[in-house]
This record gives C-alpha cells, structure tokens and sequence, in this order.
C-alpha cells in the first residue's frame, strides 16, 4: 500500500514515471507534487472525484500542458521538466478522448489509419486493428453509422494503430448509457489485454475503477492518496477520504485499544497498527450483520432489494445508521428490531487524521 506520495525513485519497469509533479493555472494549484509509475502492460486507473487534477495528470502526462515543477519520463526518458518539453506527437502516447474525436468525413478505416506514417504497411496495420476491435466487417462505414461502443472501439484502435507505449483514457464511459457501460468496460480491458497495452483510465466512478484495473490511484484535491490493487485498496484505505469514496462504507464512533474498539454494535475486531483512543471504525455493508431480536438495539428503516443481494439500512439509538448487503433471501420488514454485529476485522482512523496525511 502506497498512501501520499514522498518522491520515490522511478521504478525501472515502468513505462510512465511522474515525479514532484506539479501544475498550477492562476492562483489554483491543480497537481500538487504527485508521483505515479505505471508498469509495463499494467492498466492504472486514475480515480477521484470531479476537480481532483486527474484529467490534468493526463494532460501533463500526454503534453498537451507543461508541468510548473517536477518531471514526467517515458521509458525512461524525461519528456517534461523545468527546460526540457517533449511535444505530444514525440511522445509515442496514444489518446483516447472523452467524446472520442473521430473525424465525422472519414471511413472507420481511415480514422484508424489518420495517425500512421508508414505508408508501406498502413493498410495491413489498420485491418489488424478492425479485427482487434471486433470491427473488421465495418471498416468502410461513417462514425455516425455506429452506435457509442463501437465509436469508442474505433477511437481505441485509433490510439493503439501507431504502437505507442501508452495508452491514456479519459473518462471512456461517461457518454454510454448504463446498460451499456458494463459490457463496453469489459470489452475495452479485454481489447487493451489482447494488445498488450499499458494504460492509463481516468475515471470518477468507483466500480469502474475497481473493476477495470490493475491498481487504483486515488486523486484528491492534486494528490495521490493510495495507489494499490483494487482488493487491497478497498480493504486497507490509507485515510478516511479513501474508505468513504472507493465503495459503500459505515463509519460509526468509537474507543480503541489498538485491537479492538467500542462501538455502538459493541465491541468490533480491529487490523493490526488501528488508531488508538476515540476513532472512527469503517466496516463494509458486506461486513454488517444483521439478526432479528425484539429487544434488538436496532430499527431497520430501508430495504433496497437488487436481485442478486439486498441493502438494509437500521438506526442505532446513537443515531448513527448502519447498513448490511445481505443475501436476497433474508427477511426483514421496515420496523423490524435487530441485532447488529461485525464479522471482520475494521479499519480505525483517528479524529486527528486528515485527508492526505
């Protein structure tokens, strides 16, 4: 686990080293000395929400803005620092934009061959990158004649059609509609795996994150909170910013000894090296027990069934309101009077640790 940065060396396998990275428009700072790798083949999501700095961090990292201090290096080579700028067409970068930017005039086949300078082996490289895609039969086709997904498989044989040693995705979801947007994500991993590709997503939407990528950097105000595996990220958050913004968490008031901590559902285990003294305890709805008991200290108030699991919310006599993710088959009604429990180690913050510290 990795919480805020501290100016690292580059690690040698990395395709992308980002180091001190700072940038600034006007009186507002917008990267704030960052450091981020990406590894050779890794896809790294970028998460956070809107404001953050990540799309700036993919700017700067793509040169289409130049950092005020610190240094960005592609394999290895520094590209951006205080007097040297590498222009974006030197950079070997692939770019996939938010709406895409496909040329309207041009076929499907030649929007994948406008970034390819060798002639020779033009045709051959964009029929390799249609089939890539899924899009071999439609190469003769206008982008208006496509639906979104298809559009955005287009703009991604776009970007990896030159070879380039990244790949950097802003916010490649946000114009698909919801039933879309599952089936598409899995398509794009499965097409960046297929080449081989190392990437960069940026993203504000968590699930999108978790489920795509290989780690997960977590933006907040210009900073890099924790950069971490999914699994990781979302079992050890590295401060109270993180536990609340990468998936659904319940934060409840407590008193610890380290080991465990007192809490208004009693006495709740705790991970090695937790706060001391009164913190706040955050445990995952998949984590909350519920069990139905007359005299039971809580009240269920909400009942959020999906299908496959089902959300029930209860308040505490503390005021504070838990929340299970529970098997469809269990039964409660609202009104009902339940016991509430914890059945995993939590993570505890204390009151004094702020975000980024």
């Amino acid at each position: 686990m990795t919480g805020p940065e501290h100016h690292r060396a580059a690690d040698p396998d990395a395709i992308v080293a980002c180091r001190d990275l700072t940038k600034r428009f006007g009186g507002h700072t917008a990267v704030r000395g960052i450091d981020l790798d990406v590894r050779a083949g890794e896809l790294l999501a970028l998460l956070g929400p809107s404001g953050c700095g990540k799309t700036t961090t993919l700017r700067l990292i793509a040169g289409f803005e130049e950092p005020d201090a610190g240094r960005v290096e592609l394999e290895g080579v520094v590209v951006a620092d205080a007097t040297r700028r590498v222009p974006p067409e030197r950079r070997r970068i692939g770019v996939v934009f938010q709406d895409y930017a496909l040329f309207p005039h041009l076929t499907v086949a030649a929007n994948v061959a406008y970034g390819l300078r060798d002639r020779e082996n033009r045709e051959a490289r964009v029929a390799e990158m249609l089939d890539l895609v899924g899009l071999a039969p439609k190469g003769g086709r206008r982008p208006h004649e496509l639906s979104g997904g298809e559009q955005q498989r287009v703009a991604i044989a776009r970007a990896l059609a030159p070879d380039p040693a990244i790949v950097l995705l802003d916010e490649p979801f946000s114009n698909l509609d919801a039933a879309l947007r599952s089936r598409v994500r899995a398509e794009v991993q499965d097409i960046l795996r297929a080449a081989g590709a190392t990437a960069i997503i940026v993203t504000h939407d968590q699930q999108e994150a978790l489920g795509i990528a290989d780690r997960v950097a977590v933006m907040y105000d210009g900073r890099i909170l924790q950069t971490d595996s999914p699994s990781d990220l979302y079992r050890g958050p590295a401060d109270r910013f993180v536990a609340t913004f990468v998936g659904d968490a319940v934060l409840l008031a407590g008193t610890s000894d380290g080991a465990t901590a007192e809490t208004s559902i009693g006495s709740v285990a705790l991970v090695p090296d937790s706060a001391t003294g009164r913190v706040d305890v955050v445990l995952r709805p998949e984590h909350i027990r519920f069990r139905l008991d007359g005299s039971g200290t809580a009240t269920v108030t909400r009942i959020t069934f999906l299908g496959h699991d089902q959300v029930v919310d209860a308040t505490l006599p503390s005021g504070e309101t838990v929340r299970a993710r529970l098997r469809p088959e269990a039964r409660f009604a609202v009104g009902d009077r339940v016991a509430v429990n914890a059945n995993t180690p939590a993570v505890a913050f204390g009151p004094a640790e702020e975000i980024g510290e």
